[in-house]
């Protein structure tokens, strides 16, 4: 008879270092798992919160132009109106029942025509004698305005600005005045009354709600009807005897928003609790008048699309332990293969599933971030080509109100100067328009022989202010000086003004300043190089300038497609485009087209 063997029985003291280790084991899965979750979050979060900034950021510089042009585009008419003799006879008669039904009547008809919302004359006691609704009910002609800021600005200073409710028509709008100065003292004020509505309306087509508020800390213009005539924070005791005595907000009730700071990320950005709603608010300043306008941005998408980036980083760093807890099982398998081969398989099958379940989870959340991405880089660059037009519309306004102050000084042969320039800036516009449809439609475009002298010259021109304001001296060296291309004007001429803008940022801190253009013949191709003397170009970046989205500019001042743009339309032309540094420093942007054949027929020189 065998003798028994005896039982082996387990050491408490390895038994308890087991369950330890497998303790602190499961503490560590879960501390990297949740770690990967907030990391996720943050990075999710930072990134929605940098990319609605810059949105924001764009809308915020169109909004604000659009303002301060609306405000500006009347400052001109009261001045125009001193030199009516008609105004001047009626404030020195004005009991003359018919010089004041003249006067309603013209005024009547220059305000059809600007498209102010009202305009009227006011006596130096503040009494309205003449206005253009003096025909429609609630007219202000008879009225007393004495109280108003603007016409006591206008009385004192010469001149007054002002947003109210008006006291006849209870509508809000902005007033401008102006001091009839002829004989002094002053006799009288010639007032106009602006219409800010049909721009409060327009911000409703864009994303995200706008609000302008005024100098009190009173929201005077929104897209939301619930957060107009509010202030943000309590009046003060002088803030409350002011609204009282000028009556600025008609029947507003005044209540304070329910307006709390959460965080300045910068000094014009914060995040904010709007009646118990986190909302990004960006702002800043008007030029024209003391108000700030500011767009809101609802966190909830931001702290959505967060929420999930932390599972999906969860989800992978499970399936990652899980991946090297397989990786450690099927080595220990393969030890005690033979003992416990269907347990682990059985094993093994089980973890397979999970894992394919988790990465299909993994990139199906990958997949919606992409496209999230997609979208919010069409909505930056519909942004930014709103900014490329703002320069040239802005431009025109300032000619064309050049050019009304010049009629009035019968200059006419600089009006007509004014109006050249005008119609160049629309063509350039129209060509504009034209590239942006080619570019996106067609991959070759229709080439003719193009002197290049006059194409660089239409070009310096487009950045010839920039080129002043900088102090940049221009290089321009053609041999020879008839020197022709085959290519599209309109495209030709947008890339040589993206190279020079692109040439006039990167000159922005250097001590010598300048831009050197050269063309030369290579046999049946020219070569144009277009150099600065800026600081180069990094290598990091150089390697992929020509990708969309890589920019060496600060973060809002552009998106990384310009040079896209310019490489596809040199390749549409039949060339290329290349850059490279100069040793001397600076970079150098060389771009080769057709050669245009002398006996061309529509090659010519001039």
């Amino acid at each position: 008879m065998k003798p028994r063997e005896p039982v082996r029985r387990l050491d408490p003291t390895t038994s308890n270092r087991r369950l330890w280790l497998a303790f602190w084991r499961w503490c560590g899965a879960l501390a990297l798992v949740a770690g990967a979750a907030f990391a996720g979050h943050q990075l999710a979060l930072q990134a929605g919160l940098s990319r609605v900034r810059d949105a924001a950021a764009h809308r915020l510089e169109m909004l604000a132009t659009g303002l301060d042009a609306e405000l500006a585009r009347f400052d001109y008419l009261p001045a125009l109106l001193e030199m009516t003799p008609i105004v001047p006879a009626l404030l020195g008669t004005p009991a003359d029942v018919g010089l004041r039904d003249m006067a309603n009547r013209y005024l009547a008809g220059v305000n059809a025509t600007v498209g102010a919302e009202m305009l009227y004359v006011l006596d130096d006691t503040g009494t309205s004698l003449a206005a253009s609704d003096w025909d429609k009910p609630g007219t202000t002609v008879g009225q007393d305005f004495s109280f108003r800021p603007y016409v006591i600005d206008a009385l004192g200073q010469g001149r007054g600005r002002f947003y109210g409710v008006g006291v006849t028509s209870k509508r809000p709008g902005y007033y401008l005045s102006y001091a009839l100065r002829r004989e002094p003292p002053s006799r009288g004020v010639v007032a106009v009354k602006v219409n800010l509505e049909d721009a409060e309306s327009a911000w409703r087509k864009l994303p995200g709600d706008v609000a302008v508020v005024d100098q009190r800390g009173v929201v005077i213009l929104s897209t939301r009807a619930d957060l107009k005539f509010r202030p943000l924070r309590p009046l003060d005791e002088q803030q409350r005897a002011d609204v009282q005595r000028f009556r600025p907000y008609g029947q507003g009730s005044l209540d304070p928003l329910r307006w709390t700071s959460n965080e300045v990320l910068a000094p014009d950005v914060q995040l904010i609790s709007l009646n118990g709603k986190d909302q990004l608010v960006s702002e800043r300043a008007l030029r024209d008048a003391p108000w700030r306008l500011m767009v809101f941005d609802d966190m909830a998408p931001l702290r959505v699309a967060a929420r999930n980036a932390a599972i999906t980083a969860s989800l992978a760093m499970a399936v990652l332990l899980l991946v090297t807890i397989a990786l450690l099982q099927r080595r220990r398998a393969m030890r005690h293969r033979l003992a416990n081969q269907a347990a682990l398989q059985a094993a093994h099958d089980s973890l397979e599933s999970t894992v394919v379940a988790r990465t299909a989870q993994l990139r199906a959340a990958q997949d919606e971030l992409v496209q999230t991405g997609k979208m919010a880089a069409l909505g930056q660059m519909s942004a930014g080509l709103a900014h490329e037009l703002n320069q040239p519309l802005t431009a025109m306004r300032a000619l064309s109100e050049s050019a009304a102050i010049l009629l009035d000084k019968n200059s006419f042969d600089d009006v007509r100067g004014n109006l050249r320039r005008i119609r160049g800036m629309v063509d350039r516009l129209a060509r504009l328009t034209s590239q942006l449809k080619t570019f996106a439609h067609k991959s070759e475009l229709p080439v003719v022989p193009l002197v290049l002298a006059h194409c660089i010259d239409d070009a310096q021109g487009m950045v010839a202010d920039a080129l002043m304001d900088q102090g940049i001296a221009v290089e321009v060296d053609m041999q020879p000086a008839t020197l022709a291309v085959m290519a599209d004007e309109a495209a030709l001429g947008s890339v040589l003004v993206n190279l020079m803008r692109n040439a006039i940022d990167a000159m922005h801190k250097a001590p010598r300043r300048t831009l050197r253009l050269q063309a030369r013949t290579q046999g049946d191709r020219v070569l144009l190089e277009v150099s600065d003397t800026g600081p180069g170009i990094r290598p990091d970046i150089l390697a992929h300038l020509f990708e969309p989205f890589v920019t060496s500019k600060p973060a809002g001042a552009g998106l990384g497609l310009g040079l896209v743009i310019s490489a596809q339309l040199v390749r549409a032309m039949g060339g290329t485009l290349r850059a490279s540094n100069l040793e001397a420093g600076g970079a150098c942007f060389a771009i080769d087209l057709p050669a245009s054949k002398p006996d061309s027929p529509n090659h010519r020189s001039e």
